[in-house]
């Protein structure tokens, strides 16, 4: 008998993550991004002054699911907490990234290094509830 893989374990080994966050009027803002995996939580990486940030710190409840480049969910959502994190653990995050991803996120890291210097970008941790 197979044992099913957790939304975790799912949601963690796709390429993508559309997050959704929601605006204050409640609307939702789907965002495809690369997904990381970290214990029992979800990574994302992002620029730090981006609309998801903004609406994560106002309202740290999401929607996540597997997506391809452009959003297009392939997937069950699943509802969850997002976390801005601090300088360390978004470099934390950095090696992730590059593990993961590979020559891609190497290039990507660097080139938003050399655009927005180091803090110009965060990480957020998302646990699924």
């Amino acid at each position: 008998m197979m044992v099913e893989d957790s939304p975790l374990e799912r949601l963690a080994s796709g390429k993508y993550l559309l997050v959704t966050t929601f605006r204050r009027d409640g609307r939702a803002v789907p965002t495809p991004v690369w997904v990381v995996r970290d214990g029992d939580s979800l990574g994302v990486w992002t620029v730090a002054g981006s609309g998801k940030v903004k609406r994560i710190r106002n309202r740290a409840d999401v929607l996540v699911s597997a997506c391809d480049v452009r959003g297009n969910p392939s997937g069950e959502q699943f509802p969850g907490r997002a976390e801005i994190l601090d300088a360390e653990q978004t470099q934390h995050y950095r090696g992730l990234l590059a593990g993961k991803y590979g020559l891609f996120a190497r290039l990507g890291l660097l080139g938003s290094r050399l655009r927005r210097g180091r803090n110009g970008t965060v990480a957020i941790r998302i646990i699924l509830t």
